[in-house]
C-alpha cells in the first residue's frame, strides 16, 4: 500500500511540475512533424441527441421480439473557435474509472483531466481555400467532419489528445458516448454488436442536419458532412468497418439469437443499401473482430473506403496475426495502410493514464501500454492521422508522409514502428 501511495504521489508530481498544466497531446521533443497542434483555436461543447424508436436488443425475448426505446447519445464536439477577449483554451473534462457499473473491484469513480479547448466558445467561420503549402490549415468553404467512436467500455473523452489536435487543424470532431457501452453504463455485448454502425450513421445524419443554413445550430454552414471520416478504437473500429461495407458473416450474425444482427450482415440488401458515400476515410485503431471471425473474406472485400489501421503486434484483445493484420490484408478493395507498434498491445488509441488511474492497476492498464510511452504513441498517431485525413478530406499534398520513408520523423525516432501499404486489387 505504501509503495502504491508513493507511485500515485509521483504521478501527481509529474502532472503538476512547476505548477504547469498538463494537456494530453502536446508534442514531445521527439514528436514527428505533423503531430504539432494546428494554428486554429479550439472550442468544445457537450450535446445530447436522441435516436428514437430503436430496437432494445438487450430486452428482446421470444415473448417480446421487438421492444423499442430511445438511445440518448452524449456527444463531445470540438471545432475551430473564435475566442472572446480573455477567453483561454482550457477546460476540465470529467470521465469515470472502472469497467462498468456494479463492479466492486473497479467502482465507477469520477476523475478529471485538463483539455486544451475553450468550453462553449463561438465557432470560427471557415477560412478561404488555403494554398497548397499550408496542408493542415482549414480549406474550402466548410470544415470536414470526423466522427470518433470509443471502445467497449470507453468514453467520448478517451482520445482527447487527437480530437483537440484535429480541431486545431480545421475539422469538426464529434466523439460519441455509445449507450450501454461506456464505463459508466456498460451492459450486454449484443448492444455494441448491433448499434455501433447505427449510431455512427445517426450522428452523421444529425450533424448533416445541423450543418444546413438556418438550422439554428452553432454548426450551421460550418461543417461539411459530405466529407466525413470515421475514427474508431477497438469496438469503435469494428463499427467503423461495419459502417463502410464490412458486413458481418452469417456465423457472426448468429452471435445473437433471433436474427437481430442480420441488419449488419454482408449480402443483406438492407445493409448494402445503407453504404454511405459521405464517408471518405476510416481510421481503425485495434479494430476488434478479425480474430473472432466476425468477418469472412467476402465481408472484408466490401470495404472500399481508404483505411488506416493502427495497432500493436502483441494486441491481446483484437489479436494481431489473425486479427488486425488479417483485416488489413483481406480488405482487398480498399487503399489501406497499417501502422504497427512493435511490442505494443491493445491500447494504441487512448490518452495516457490520468493520475487517478494510478491507484488501481486494472484502471491503469486499461489506458497504458506496458512497453510504449503513451505520450509518444499519441504524437505518432497525431502525425499519421493528420496526413491520412488531410489527403482524403482536404486533398492536401501529404502523400510523402505515407510513403514509408518516415518523412517528418527526427533522426532515429522511428524505432519500433512498422509501416505497410496495400493498394486495392
Amino acid at each position: 500500500m505504501f509503495g502504491r501511495m508513493l507511485v500515485l504521489a509521483a504521478a501527481l508530481t509529474v502532472a503538476q511540475v512547476g505548477g504547469a498544466q498538463e494537456y494530453f497531446g502536446d508534442a514531445r521533443p521527439d514528436a514527428p512533424e505533423l503531430a504539432a497542434r494546428g494554428s486554429l483555436p479550439v472550442g468544445v461543447r457537450t450535446l445530447v441527441v436522441e435516436h428514437k424508436d430503436q430496437l432494445d436488443i438487450l430486452h428482446a425475448s421470444a415473448g417480446q421480439p421487438d421492444p423499442r426505446y430511445t438511445r440518448k447519445l452524449v456527444l463531445e464536439v470540438w471545432y475551430p473557435a473564435q475566442l472572446a477577449a480573455g477567453q483561454k483554451e482550457h477546460t476540465v473534462y470529467t470521465d469515470v474509472l472502472g469497467s462498468g457499473p456494479n463492479d466492486p473491484k473497479r467502482p465507477n469513480t469520477p476523475f478529471q483531466f485538463n483539455g486544451r479547448a475553450a468550453r462553449d466558445a463561438a465557432p470560427a467561420a471557415p477560412a478561404a481555400p488555403a494554398a497548397p503549402a499550408a496542408p493542415v490549415a482549414a480549406q474550402g468553404a466548410r470544415y470536414p467532419l470526423v466522427i470518433v467512436s470509443h471502445g467497449y467500455p470507453g468514453s467520448r473523452l478517451q482520445m482527447s489528445y487527437l480530437t483537440e489536435n484535429l480541431a486545431s487543424k480545421g475539422y469538426v470532431v464529434v466523439a460519441v458516448d455509445h449507450p450501454e457501452s461506456t464505463r459508466a453504463d456498460k451492459a450486454g455485448f449484443p448492444s455494441t454488436l448491433l448499434n455501433r454502425r447505427l449510431d455512427d450513421l445517426f450522428v452523421l445524419d444529425t450533424v448533416a442536419a445541423w450543418a444546413q443554413p438556418g438550422s439554428g445550430s452553432f454548426l450551421a454552414g460550418a461543417v461539411d458532412a459530405d466529407n466525413t471520416a470515421l475514427v474508431g478504437y477497438s469496438m469503435g473500429g469494428y463499427g467503423a468497418l461495419n459502417t463502410v461495407g464490412a458486413g458481418i458473416s452469417a456465423a457472426a450474425a448468429a452471435f445473437v439469437p433471433g436474427g437481430k444482427l442480420t441488419v449488419n450482415q454482408q449480402g443483406n440488401p438492407q445493409y448494402e443499401a445503407q453504404r454511405d458515400q459521405r464517408i471518405k476515410a476510416v481510421v481503425a485503431f485495434a479494430p476488434w473482430g478479425g480474430e473472432q471471425k466476425v468477418w469472412d473474406a467476402a465481408g472484408l472485400a466490401g470495404v472500399r473506403t481508404p483505411t488506416l489501421f493502427i495497432t500493436g503486434d502483441q494486441d491481446d484483445v483484437a489479436g494481431y496475426k489473425d486479427g488486425v493484420l488479417k483485416l488489413f490484408q483481406q480488405a482487398v478493395n480498399a487503399d489501406r495502410y497499417l501502422l504497427t507498434y512493435v511490442g505494443g498491445r491493445h491500447n494504441s488509441a487512448p490518452n495516457p493514464p490520468s493520475p487517478a488511474h494510478w491507484s488501481n492497476p486494472d484502471d491503469f492498464q486499461s489506458y497504458s501500454e506496458p512497453v510504449w510511452d503513451s505520450r509518444r504513441i499519441n504524437n505518432i498517431n497525431q502525425h499519421f492521422v493528420t496526413a491520412f485525413l488531410g489527403i482524403h478530406l482536404k486533398a492536401a499534398p501529404l502523400q510523402a508522409y505515407l510513403d514509408g520513408n518516415w518523412k517528418g520523423f527526427p533522426q532515429r525516432a522511428q524505432l519500433g514502428l512498422v509501416w505497410q501499404h496495400l493498394k486495392p486489387q
